[in-house]
């Protein structure tokens, strides 16, 4: 299956470059039919043109002939001099573009022209050198950004990451890495695939071979939350390591811990164990777009299997066991449940709040039944009888 249409147009952000002269360059993430992902960097001006051929090609959806039957989106002009705040203020508009173009008819969006300018070219695999001046400065769209101008916050400037171990690639798409190469990372996917750029080099890369330069590793990772998020399996999994958790497909389970190298910490019951992200959904989203989107990669490997690893950190982060996880999460469980179910206050409690000790008495022991005058004398001894016998005569 070659690429025969492109999925999703994806707007990543743009790329300062210093040689041979300082310009922009905006980063697309290209998704394709067969699954595959492509990053391809074009200039505004490049855009511009390609625009300006579609509304040739197709006259009549670009309004020539009747404005009111464009349907092609509007895309300004280039200015005289663009800088870094133009750029920016660009980044709405080229989302909201691209989300037009693909929703356009199939005859423009999956047609020669469109597939043509966003097709992979030598130099999009040729990152420049650095310059004698400046390294080139790369800035992404924010992931809670909206497609609206207004709503960018701003650039996000590209973090530095070091491999801990040699990588060998096992696709196209991926980028292979030596022990102590350093990476930009321009994308951190939940999936545990993150990817990078290193030089002339760039491709997906599993975030549990890369460490911080500036920090312990893993000190990135958000807290654990035992609440749980409800999640459903999308491909099932059978555990290789002691910690991790055999699903099958289409369980119901809660995530208590998202780990940033892809495996997180699930709970099914009273049980948790690691289970690859990649092939957990959300409760309640589309369950076979997500099935289509594994398909092109499987889990990342795991910290715990690489082997040579080496730190350039003295103490690392502690990670926590799952006897720990288990725990933590059966205590949270229990003080749930026992916060559903109403009963007397606690000694701490009932001295916080002296009244709702009043609003609830304590229960008073059940009463047994008196037994009757027949009952009692049958149970006494002949004695006691004659005695209660003589007394009631006098």
């Amino acid at each position: 299956m070659g690429d025969s249409f492109i999925r999703h147009i994806a707007l990543l952000g743009f790329e300062k470059r210093f040689a041979p002269s300082q310009h922009y360059v905006y980063m697309f993430l290209v998704k394709w039919q067969d699954l595959s992902e492509k990053v391809v960097y074009r200039k505004f001006t490049e855009i511009y043109e390609f625009h300006k051929m579609l509304k040739e090609m197709f006259p009549i959806e670009a309004g020539e002939i009747n404005p009111q039957n464009r349907i092609i989106p509007h895309l300004p002009a280039p200015r005289w001099f663009d800088g870094q705040r133009v750029a920016e203020s660009r980044q709405g508009t080229l989302s909201e573009y691209c989300a037009a173009l693909m929703a356009l008819p199939p005859k423009i969006s999956r047609g020669p022209h469109v597939l043509g300018f966003f097709k992979v070219r030598p130099e999009d695999l040729q990152l420049p050198g650095d310059s004698p001046v400046r390294k080139p400065e790369t800035y992404l769209v924010p992931k809670d950004g909206k497609s609206n101008a207004a709503d960018i916050t701003g650039p996000i400037v590209l973090q530095s990451y070091r491999a801990i171990a040699d990588y060998q690639k096992t696709s196209g798409s991926e980028m292979a890495l030596a022990m102590g190469d350093v990476v930009d990372v321009v994308e951190k996917s939940q999936s545990g695939w993150w990817f990078c750029q290193m030089k002339a080099k760039r491709g997906w890369v599993p975030a549990s071979f890369l460490e911080p330069l500036d920090s312990p590793d893993e000190a990135e990772d958000p807290e654990p939350n035992y609440a749980g998020e409800p999640y459903v399996t999308i491909k099932a999994y059978t555990a290789v390591e002691e910690d991790e958790m055999s699903l099958s497909e289409g369980e119901a389970i809660e995530v208590i811990h998202k780990l940033l190298d892809g495996w997180w910490v699930v709970r099914k019951q009273d049980v948790t164990g690691y289970f690859p992200s990649m092939y957990l959904q959300k409760a309640g989203h589309d369950v076979a777009q997500a099935q289509r989107q594994i398909k092109g990669r499987g889990a990342p490997p795991r910290r715990s299997t690489i082997r040579n690893a080496n730190s350039i950190h003295q103490r690392t982060r502690k990670r926590l066991t799952q006897d720990a996880y288990r725990r933590n999460s059966v205590r949270f469980l229990q003080q749930r449940r026992g916060q559903a179910r109403p009963g007397p206050l606690s000694a701490g409690e009932a001295g916080q709040n002296p009244q709702s000790q009043r609003a609830k008495p304590k229960p008073q022991p059940a009463v047994p039944p008196r037994p009757s005058a027949d009952l009692i004398l049958h149970r006494c001894s002949e004695s006691t009888k004659r005695k209660l016998a003589s007394a009631v005569s006098v």
